[in-house]
């Protein structure tokens, strides 16, 4: 039995430079300002609004997406949006491979994407980083697009349960 098994996190260099920006910029400003007239605010309230930023900067690098590929089926879940995984038996896909896509004009970008608010016809995408990904094509007429960063693996555990997709 054959078993495919990924994590993944946000870690972008781009991502982290920009998390830290965005974080930079609002402490300095309030920290200037306290220093200026530190009666104006407490240093309970500076260190409270210091917190809260890093906090809500770096929530992000909690998320996690896991994949498992069994005989079973395709397991996926994104942490915090999913506690346990979900699991795709191999008698509900119709169709699965592992291709290239434009995270940016598919889906609008990573994360938990598509459905509502974006082109409904791609499906869904759970994708952290990377242009590649592992497409299901459902028996039920929807699509999920999963992003791996081991392609390779991904193809030949695919290829192992082809038999199982009916």
């Amino acid at each position: 039995m054959k078993i495919f098994k990924e994590e993944q996190r946000f870690n972008q260099l781009w991502l982290i430079v920009i998390l830290l920006v965005s974080a930079i910029v609002p402490i300095s400003i309030y920290v200037k300002e306290y220093l200026e007239d530190p009666s104006k605010n407490s240093t309970l309230e500076l260190f409270s609004l210091i917190l809260i930023v890093l906090f809500a900067t770096g929530f992000i690098f909690f998320f996690k997406l896991t994949t498992r590929i069994d005989d079973k089926g395709i397991h996926y879940k994104f942490f915090p949006f999913h506690w346990n995984l979900k699991s795709i038996q191999w008698n509900e896909i119709d169709k699965a491979y592992v291709r290239t896509y434009d995270p940016l004009g598919e889906y609008g970008g990573w994360g938990l994407k598509g459905g509502i608010l974006w082109n409904k016809a791609k499906g869904k995408a759970i994708n952290v980083s990377g242009d590649i990904g592992i497409q299901l094509l459902l028996k039920n007429g929807k699509k999920l697009l999963i992003g791996t960063q081991k392609e390779n693996e991904a193809k030949h555990v695919l290829t192992t349960y082809s038999t199982k997709i009916n």
